[in-house]
């Protein structure tokens, strides 16, 4: 895994599909300058900038995470926020079915 931004590797595939890094910034909705920064590993990118990368260049965005030194999940692994979605949606099924009580209670 890279541990940094592999700007060699993005600009190679950028070349492959005869790209500029300017299309690449517009596509991920950064600006020339912002992108700069990102391949001089000053600037992180967003999981929506990772996908974006990836559909341009034709590869998956666990490839562009690993050249964008970005660390990612295990396969299979649950994320904070994946947790945090399930116990909200927990909660909301419990207050549904506490609604559903309440209206069958009254009727």
């Amino acid at each position: 895994m890279a541990l940094f931004f592999d700007a060699p590797w993005f600009e190679a595939k950028l070349a492959e599909r005869g790209l500029s890094r300017a299309v690449m910034a517009a596509v991920a909705g950064l600006t020339a300058d912002e992108l700069a920064l990102v391949f001089k590993d000053q600037r992180e990118v967003s999981a929506g900038q990772v996908a974006a990368f990836a559909e341009l260049l034709g590869v998956s965005a666990a490839q562009v995470a690993d050249r964008a030194g970005i660390s990612t999940p295990a396969p299979g692994a649950p994320s904070a926020a994946d947790a945090n979605l399930a116990a909200l949606e927990r909660r909301v099924a419990l207050l549904e079915a506490e609604i559903a009580r309440l209206r069958g209670g009254s009727a």
